[in-house]
């Protein structure tokens, strides 16, 4: 069935603001009205169609569409909606470019529907998009931070996402992702690295769907790999 990833079980985003900007193309593609529920349920498909949403305000915020950032977000639908599904992704996100977001009211509506891992997650793909062509644009940075705050993540865990991208950049990149400070002692880093690992388990994202568990296993793995780089820094074994 035509845009039959859409309709796998949508929830929460078939109302307010994100409800409002599928109305204009739900028509076309499916040549019939989609009717809202009335549910407060969220699906791995609310996720989905509310990250396509906000990739789209990313690309727009510096006012050009970049091959790199098409080229990268382009196997992602497919892997996401498969062949067929992802190719009418990619046909809903340009007519997103096309169109205005309330970036805030979007976000807003993401974080009362949204749990917090998953919104983290959601950045972390975000910020992977705007780093596609190796470095962050500022007025696309500018645009994560306004959906951060918005989807009401608080700004250490922003920071700690960002310093995966800055290794190359910042000696203390490994303090930050921990969210700790190089003064840490030995014991606040081992607390600090339980307590990160915990917030990034890939099992508190299962229900988001298969791509963004594994956004989520990537950043345990990046937990860990901060951790052992203080522990050698320090001598530890």
């Amino acid at each position: 069935m035509k845009a039959k990833w859409l309709l796998g079980g949508l929830g929460f985003v078939l109302g307010g603001p994100i409800g409002a900007l599928l109305g204009f193309f739900t028509g076309s593609l499916l040549g019939a009205s989609v009717v809202t529920t009335g549910t407060d349920r969220t699906t791995a498909g609310d996720v989905h169609v509310s990250l396509l949403v906000l990739i789209a305000c990313v690309i727009k915020a510096d006012g050009r569409v970049l091959k790199s950032e098409v080229n990268y977000i382009k196997p992602f639908l497919l892997k996401m909606y498969g062949e067929e599904g992802g190719k009418e992704a990619l046909h809903l996100l340009k007519q997103l470019l096309e169109k205005d977001i309330e970036v805030d009211e979007v976000s807003k509506q993401i974080a009362d529907h949204v749990n917090y891992s998953t919104r983290l997650e959601i950045l972390h793909l975000l910020l992977d998009l705007a780093n596609a062509d190796g470095e962050f644009v500022t007025q696309e940075e500018d645009v994560i931070r306004q959906i951060s705050r918005s989807m009401e993540v608080k700004e250490k865990d922003l920071e700690s996402l960002m310093a995966m991208y800055h290794k190359a950049k910042d000696p203390n990149w490994a303090y930050a992702i921990l969210e700790i400070e190089p003064t840490s002692s030995d014991e606040e880093v081992k607390k600090a690295y339980r307590r990160m690992a915990m917030k990034y388990h890939p099992d508190k994202v299962a229900s988001a769907g298969e791509e963004i568990k594994q956004q989520a296993t990537e950043k345990f793995r990046t937990i860990q790999e901060a951790y052992e780089h203080i522990k050698q820094q320090r001598g530890d074994s």
